[in-house]
């Protein structure tokens, strides 16, 4: 059991939690900023969570909900206030509606992670501080101390997990719900290496695109919230097929972070979808998440059947080659 103690000090108005690991700091460090981890132990035993978002940086916020047996999602969100890399981060932690819309009815705290090296791998000090005594006696009502030995009793074996992963770059696809598709791939290059490469026109065309035999032969990008961007492709042999394309706009952007972009198919019907990209510094270079929701399970299950996977790896294999 890696946690040592859990404190609730009225006096100061906090629940602090102590734990110890068998791994190097940047081990525990790269376990809290990759989604696909910290899901797998944020949540206690009964109750997995799912983030939606994750963005780790100043400024930046995490989305993510807990799964009760009977299928009923709770929601919560973080508010990123502040990171200093494989050192400590602080987050406004809060509850939130099915929307994404806080709920004021719940306490919200400041959430204090913090990350210090032991001779025997690495100690972490949670540190939740609420406004009133009320408040704290109110989360601690809620079965938070419980939960957290519940969820951080799973840590340990995503750590083993996570070693393993160190050793994987490949494109992962993730299918968190009927609408929504969760790609993964940890890139060997910085993090503003990767996200010039997702902004540079000339750059773009070397590498975005798909598997062997196609040309990017128009990119107009988009660097800020309501620019819109364009991208096209040929088949290098003209007999081989149609181009296409797709357009959309910059609906958020926290540069070398997160953006958010809608994203249409041009010349056709298609419904349009929502492409979230997050970039986290990781161990082995840059952890790139893409989120895309879908209007339906049925165009996620059109999509994912063309091959998008395998072409997304094929261009971030180009881009390695690149970088």
């Amino acid at each position: 059991m890696p946690v040592t103690s859990v404190v609730k000090d009225p006096d100061s108005l906090s629940l602090t939690v102590h734990a110890e690991f068998p791994v190097k700091v940047s081990r525990l460090w790269d376990a809290y900023l990759d989604a696909r981890q910290l899901e797998k132990f944020w949540g206690p035993v009964e109750y997995p969570a799912t983030f939606t978002r994750h963005d780790a940086t100043a400024g930046g916020r995490s989305n993510y909900h807990m799964t009760s047996p009977d299928g009923e999602e709770f929601h919560g969100y973080w508010l990123w206030n502040e990171v200093v890399e494989h050192k400590f981060f602080e987050v406004s932690d809060g509850f939130a509606h099915a929307d994404g819309t806080p709920n004021t009815d719940l306490p919200l705290n400041r959430m204090v992670f913090t990350f210090d090296p032991t001779p025997e791998g690495s100690k972490l000090t949670i540190t939740a501080v609420f406004d009133s005594v009320e408040e704290l006696e109110q989360v601690v009502a809620m079965g938070m101390i419980d939960g957290t030995r519940s969820a951080m009793s799973q840590i340990e074996q995503v750590l083993i997990d996570l070693r393993n992963y160190a050793q994987t770059f490949s494109t992962e696809a993730q299918v968190l719900s009927d609408t929504q598709v969760r790609i993964t791939r940890l890139v060997r290059g910085t993090l503003a290496q990767v996200w010039r490469a997702h902004h540079d026109q000339q750059l773009m065309k070397r590498w975005m695109l798909g598997p062997d035999g196609w040309q990017m032969t128009e990119c107009v990008t988009a660097q800020e919230a309501g620019e819109t961007y364009r991208y096209w492709w040929e088949p290098v042999d003209a007999d081989a097929g149609q181009g296409f394309g797709f357009t959309g706009t910059v609906v958020e952007s926290l540069p070398q972070s997160y953006e958010r972009t809608t994203e249409q198919m041009i010349d056709t019907d298609y419904p349009a979808t929502i492409s979230e990209l997050t970039l986290t510094p990781n161990d082995g270079g840059t952890l790139l998440t893409m989120l895309i929701t879908y209007p339906d399970a049925q165009t996620r299950d059109t999509v994912l059947a063309t091959g998008m996977t395998e072409g997304m790896e094929a261009s971030y294999a180009r881009l390695e080659s690149i970088l």
